[in-house]
């Protein structure tokens, strides 16, 4: 169970995912071996996944963003799934509800390896139908928010 100890670690953490026990316990007042502990816990809990490094794709040179909607034929959203996880270009993949199976994310150079990615998926015998977005202005990407107790 998460309490407010947790709540205040998670929420260091999100400002400063470096922050060691020590900073943390100087940011909230908390004792470094109990915050420490908490930090342990939260990962073998799986609430803290992994500590990552946000990067700027745009930054890198990967200028064209686009999201597929896709519909799936029969028992093949499994393997479309997993096809479309395994693809490096891929940072987000979603199993949704609605009119399609599938939405996904995909960060590209430019708009002919995009177009590229789309040929692929329009001649995957799984899929029924394809649409595809081009992101023109990204408002926000890979927020998180500070975290308390009304929606735990």
């Amino acid at each position: 169970m998460v309490d407010d100890t947790d709540r205040e670690v998670v929420n260091a953490l999100l400002q400063d995912g470096r922050a060691s026990a020590r900073d943390i316990a100087a940011a909230t007042g908390i004792a470094a071996t109990t915050v420490s502990r908490r930090m342990d816990d939260l990962e073998s809990t799986g609430v803290i996944d992994e500590y990552t490094v946000d990067i700027d794709y745009g930054a890198l040179g990967y200028d064209v963003t686009a999201v597929f909607q896709l519909s799936v034929e029969g028992d093949g959203l499994g393997r479309v799934v997993d096809q479309l996880r395994d693809r490096r270009e891929m940072v987000a993949v979603y199993e949704v509800t609605g009119d399609h199976d599938i939405v996904a994310v995909g960060k590209f150079t430019d708009t002919q390896s995009m177009n590229e990615r789309i040929k692929t998926l329009l001649t995957d015998e799984d899929i029924r139908s394809a649409s595809t977005s081009v992101v023109l202005n990204t408002v926000c990407e890979h927020e998180q928010f500070p975290v308390d107790g009304t929606d735990a």
